[in-house]
């Protein structure tokens, strides 16, 4: 539920009408992700031509998931989760699209990439990749199933080293003001006159 609500909180800052910055394909902030409590090797990618990946919707799923939103400069949005699972042709049908109604008929089809699922008008691709459950979600009007299958297809998962370097470590400003002894605020005393 905790992971349901930041990512509700993400959507929401995501559709801001295209407010906060979009990151440069494959940036991602790992130790932000890992002081999230996101696992590293949750954290995967995805091409999606004509989005890019909302570095303001980086957060975590559930326990330990990834998850993401792609956008477009028309406000398109695909959403992307990757959290430990399993799937199966059972499953399919039986569990919910993401972000469409709890009672949509899933409308099933398992191919070479993995299982298209579409409830409503929102439609999703699955994949597993090892115990990674990789789910690329979004409206039908917004991103065809090709595109979709294609970058579901070539989720890669992102590693430190296709990131940018840390920040350096912060160095503490030394201020002539405070004193050396007492509870360190500032010293304001009156000097005479004035």
């Amino acid at each position: 539920m905790k992971g349901r609500m930041i990512m509700m909180a993400a959507l929401a800052v995501a559709g801001l009408g295209g407010c906060g910055s979009l990151a440069a394909p494959g940036s991602v902030d790992m130790g932000r992700l890992r002081e999230l409590g996101v696992s590293p090797d949750l954290v995967y990618l995805v091409d999606l031509p004509g989005h890019e990946l909302a570095e303001q919707s980086l957060g975590v799923v559930n326990e330990e998931g990834f998850g993401a939103f792609y956008a477009s400069p028309e406000g398109r949005q695909v959403e992307l989760r990757v959290d430990r699972g399993t799937f199966d042709d059972e499953m399919c049908a039986a569990v919910p699209v993401e972000a469409a109604p709890p009672d949509a008929e899933v409308v099933c089809d398992h191919d070479d990439v993995g299982w298209y699922r579409l409830a409503g008008d929102r439609q999703e691709y699955v994949v597993l990749r090892g115990d990674a459950l990789i789910r690329l979600s979004g409206r039908a009007a917004d991103v065809g199933r090709a595109a979709l299958k294609a970058a579901v297809a070539g989720a890669r998962p992102a590693t430190d080293d296709e990131n940018a370097t840390p920040p350096p470590a912060r160095v503490p400003v030394e201020r002539g003001d405070l004193p050396t002894a007492g509870d360190g605020a500032p010293n304001n005393e009156v000097a005479p006159g004035g």
